[in-house]
C-alpha cells in the first residue's frame, strides 16, 4: 500500500473516528456544562452555601471515575466495548436524572457518583483504537482530544444561557439528554469492529501491563498533565477577569479563540508526527513546551493579552499530548488488554483531575497564584524527565 494511502482513514475507520469523537464530545459536553455555574448555582439548594459540599458534589464524579476505570476496560476487553459503553452511559443517564431531581446537594452528590461510575473513557478509546490502524490511530486521537477541547469551550458559552432559561433542574435535564443522544450513537452509528487479532493473542497478562515501564511513564504524564491543568484553572479564570476587566460571563469570549486557535495549530504536529512516525519527538516536544508556558506564565500573567497567548500555547501543548498519549498506550500494551492498559491510564487521568484541584486550591490560597505556576512548571519538568527515557516505538 502506497505511503499516502496509507496515511488516510478508510471509510470504516473515518465513521468509527468521527461516531466515537461525537459520542465522547456529547458526554464531556454534558459533564462541562456543570462547571462554570454550579457553585452559583447551588445556593438556591440546601447545603449550597458551604463550599465544602458543592466541591464534593463537582469533584464526586472524578473520584467514582477513578476507581471504575479499570473494571470497566477490562469488562471491555472480556466481553466487547459496545455492551460495556452502553451500560456506562446508562449509568450517566440514570445519575443525570437524579441530579435533575434533587432538591438538596447531598443527593446532587450522589447522582454525581452514579455518573462517574459509568467510566466509559477507557472503552471508548480501546474501541477506537481497534477500530482504526497504527498508521492513523494518532489521527483518530486527535479528533477526540480536538472534540473535548471543543466541547469545553462550548460548555463555557452554553452553560450560563441554559440555566438562565431552565434552571439548575433544567441543566441536568439537558445533560441526560445528551446522554440518550450518546447512547443512540454507541448503538447504532459506530461500526462493528472485529476484535479476533485481539481475543487470539494469549500470551499476555494483566501484570504486564502493571509492570510495564513505558506504559507507567505514560500513566504519570496523563496524571501530571490533568493536574496541571485543573491547577491552573483553580487561578487562571481569575486572572483573566482581573487583567482584562471581564465579568464571569464574558469569559467564553477568551476560552472559544483560544481553544479553537490551538486546535488548528496541534493538527499539523500530529499529521507530522504519524508521516515520520515521530511520535516520541513530537511528544518530548509538546512536554518541553509545556514547561516552558508555566515557567513563563509568571510574568505573562500580568497582562491580558500575553496570558491569552500563554493559554494558546498551553492548549497547543495539552492538544498534542492528548492526541499522543493513548495512541501510544495502545500501541505499547499486550494486544489482548488494551481495554486495561487505557483503564490504568484513565484512572491516572482522573487522579490528577482530582489532585489538581485540590492541590491547585490549597497551594493558591496560601501561597498565591505564581506558586501554582512554579509548582506546575516543576512538575512538567520532572516529567520531561520521564519522558526521554520512553523507548522508541519497535
Amino acid at each position: 500500500m502506497p505511503a499516502d494511502t496509507k496515511l488516510k482513514l478508510t471509510p470504516s475507520e473515518r465513521r468509527a473516528s468521527v461516531a466515537l469523537a461525537g459520542l465522547f464530545a456529547a458526554r464531556m459536553l454534558g459533564l462541562f456544562l456543570l462547571l462554570p455555574v454550579f457553585a452559583v448555582a447551588a445556593r438556591g439548594l440546601p447545603g449550597g452555601d458551604d463550599p465544602a459540599r458543592v466541591g464534593l458534589a463537582l469533584g464526586m464524579y472524578g473520584l467514582t471515575q477513578a476507581f471504575m476505570q479499570i473494571p470497566f476496560g477490562l469488562a471491555s476487553d472480556r466481553w466487547g466495548r459496545r455492551p460495556v459503553v452502553i451500560f456506562g452511559l446508562l449509568l450517566f443517564v440514570a445519575g443525570s436524572i437524579v441530579c435533575a431531581q434533587a432538591t438538596d446537594v447531598f443527593w446532587i452528590t450522589i447522582g454525581r457518583a452514579i455518573q462517574g461510575a459509568g467510566a466509559i473513557s477507557a472503552a471508548v478509546t480501546a474501541w477506537l483504537a481497534d477500530a482504526t490502524r497504527d498508521e492513523v490511530r494518532t489521527r483518530a486521537m486527535a479528533m477526540v482530544g480536538g472534540s473535548i477541547g471543543l466541547s469545553f469551550a462550548v460548555s463555557l458559552v452554553l452553560s450560563p444561557v441554559l440555566v438562565g432559561w431552565w434552571g439548575l433542574s433544567g441543566l441536568f435535564w439537558t445533560i441526560a439528554c445528551l446522554g440518550v443522544i450518546c447512547l443512540g450513537v454507541a448503538r447504532w452509528v459506530v461500526p462493528v469492529v472485529p476484535r479476533t487479532q485481539a481475543r487470539s493473542m494469549q500470551a499476555a497478562s494483566p501484570r504486564q501491563v502493571l509492570t510495564h515501564r513505558d506504559l507507567l511513564r505514560l500513566n504519570f504524564g496523563v496524571f501530571v498533565l490533568h493536574l496541571i491543568q485543573v491547577s491552573l484553572f483553580v487561578v487562571v479564570p481569575a486572572l483573566l477577569a482581573k487583567v482584562g476587566g471581564l465579568d464571569a460571563r464574558e469569559l467564553w469570549k477568551v476560552y472559544l479563540p483560544v481553544i479553537l486557535v490551538s486546535f488548528v495549530l496541534m493538527v499539523p504536529v500530529v499529521f507530522v508526527a504519524e508521516k515520520r512516525r515521530a511520535h516520541r519527538g513530537a511528544l518530548r516536544g509538546a512536554v518541553a513546551g509545556l514547561v516552558l508556558v508555566c515557567a513563563l506564565l509568571p510574568a505573562a500573567s500580568h497582562g491580558f493579552y500575553t496570558l491569552a497567548v500563554a493559554l494558546t500555547g498551553f492548549f497547543v501543548a495539552f492538544n498534542v499530548l492528548e492526541a499522543l498519549q493513548p495512541s501510544l498506550v495502545s500501541r505499547v500494551a499486550p494486544q489482548a488488554y488494551k481495554g486495561l492498559a487505557l483503564g490504568f491510564y484513565n484512572t491516572a487521568q482522573a487522579a490528577g483531575l482530582f489532585t489538581g484541584g485540590a492541590l491547585g486550591g490549597w497551594v493558591a490560597s496560601h501561597s498565591g497564584a505564581g506558586a501554582v505556576f512554579v509548582g506546575a512548571a516543576v512538575l512538567a519538568a520532572l516529567w520531561l524527565v520521564v519522558t526521554w527515557a520512553l523507548k522508541p516505538l519497535a
